[in-house]
């Protein structure tokens, strides 16, 4: 049994954010009913074919759902969808700003008539405030967060490499709706969730902010490096290969000098006595660690590192990633089926039982839950010839 077995979700969702949010309630065995367009559906499915025709952003957060297609314009389909929600235990929606509510499907409307019912909104700004109408998308809320300001190197920003406030926000969703069950089961009574990306975000820059409190001056964009730390950065060896490394006190400075640089008097030396004073020498304390590194193999670099004790990671690569030892070691890759054939798939984080049930095709399973809300096979075929499904 899963914690959230007996649990229905719909999900009126496009993207990331909210699919990855229901993706994982369906790990944990929530059913979870993903409501899409007859024409073409989730927009994220056309996002590209890399995975044997597939969407890459498709596959990765749409396994275990059912699909359901409905033409909401249509007011066949709405009706459809509101006895389907009558069902549901949470409704989650990333629709453009204002959308739920013209169609009745917020939480002010669908509270009376059923009040256990849990509304998770996602937006970029929020449901009020000079913001909420407008439309936002991962690299949009980056750059209005102040993530691209601090990131790059100092000649140019840059965004990060995969759409981390679509999963922050849905993060902060899939947190908010499991904090929201425990809570009705203890009153019996449903909530409204209402999830920014930009405040997800900002919360995700706290560092940043705090280190500028009171006009300080921001992190400044470092690259792969560290913007306060010294040294804490990717460093090349002789052999090609890069090693990331991070000392972050005192002791673990004196330990990198004497067993791995091989010199213990530069722990000592008055311009790399302390992070502040490395910093201010940062160029020559690079040029240090590179002139002793190039004389070795990164799996020297990394015994020498092992024996320091020292933090380090290797410079990795996403083939690397997908052959890491240490993932095979715990057994986290696991199978899901698609249309295109199985794929492997990671076990959720701190979890040891997931589902892994197949990634939908479009409108799969739309006959069996409409039979389930009582239309029999002449209307389900009504539907069909009108479209609305």
């Amino acid at each position: 049994m899963l914690p959230l077995d007996g649990i229905t979700v719909v999900s009126l969702e496009q993207a990331i954010a909210a699919p990855f949010c229901t993706r994982q309630l369906a790990d944990l065995g929530a059913r979870v009913i993903k409501v899409e367009r007859p024409d073409g559906g989730d927009f994220a499915r056309g996002y590209d074919t890399r995975v044997r025709g597939l969407s890459s952003h498709f596959v990765w957060t749409n396994r275990s759902k059912e699909s359901l297609t409905l033409d909401l314009k249509q007011p066949e389909g709405l009706e459809a969808l509101k006895r389907l929600i009558a069902r549901a235990d949470v409704l989650v929606q990333n629709l453009a700003p204002g959308a739920a509510a013209r169609m009745g499907l917020d939480h002010e409307s669908l509270a009376p008539a059923h009040p256990a019912l849990i509304v998770c909104d996602i937006s970029g700004y929020g449901s009020d405030g000079p913001y909420r109408d407008r439309k936002a998308y991962d690299l949009l809320v980056q750059s209005e967060s102040g993530f691209l300001s601090i990131t790059g190197t100092p000649e140019q920003m840059a965004k990060a490499g995969c759409s981390i406030v679509d999963i922050a926000a849905g993060m902060y969703a899939y947190s908010a709706i499991l904090a929201a069950l425990l809570k009705r089961g203890r009153t019996g009574v449903g909530c409204r969730i209402d999830v920014s990306m930009l405040e997800s975000m900002a919360e995700w820059m706290g560092f940043p902010l705090y280190y500028a409190f009171d006009g300080a001056p921001p992190p400044a964009r470092a690259g792969a490096m560290h913007a306060s730390i010294c040294p804490y950065g990717p460093f090349a060896c002789g052999d090609g290969r890069s090693v990331m490394l991070g000392i972050q006190n005192e002791r673990e400075w004196q330990s990198f000098c004497e067993h791995v640089l091989g010199d213990a008097a530069l722990a000592t030396h008055p311009r790399f006595d302390s992070n502040s004073r490395r910093l201010a020498a940062r160029d020559e304390v690079h040029q240090l660690i590179e002139a002793r590194f190039s004389q070795m193999t990164a799996e020297q670099v990394i015994a020498l590192l092992e024996q320091a004790r020292i933090a380090f990671g290797e410079v990795n690569t996403i083939a690397g990633l997908w052959a890491h030892p240490q993932l095979a070691a715990r057994g986290r890759w696991h199978t899901v089926q698609t249309e295109s054939g199985p794929v492997p798939a990671l076990m959720p984080p701190a979890q040891t039982q997931a589902r892994f049930d197949p990634v939908p095709r479009l409108g799969e399973h739309s006959d069996r839950i409409l039979a389930e809300l009582g239309y029999d096979a002449d209307g389900i075929a009504r539907l069909r010839a009108a479209g609305t499904v």
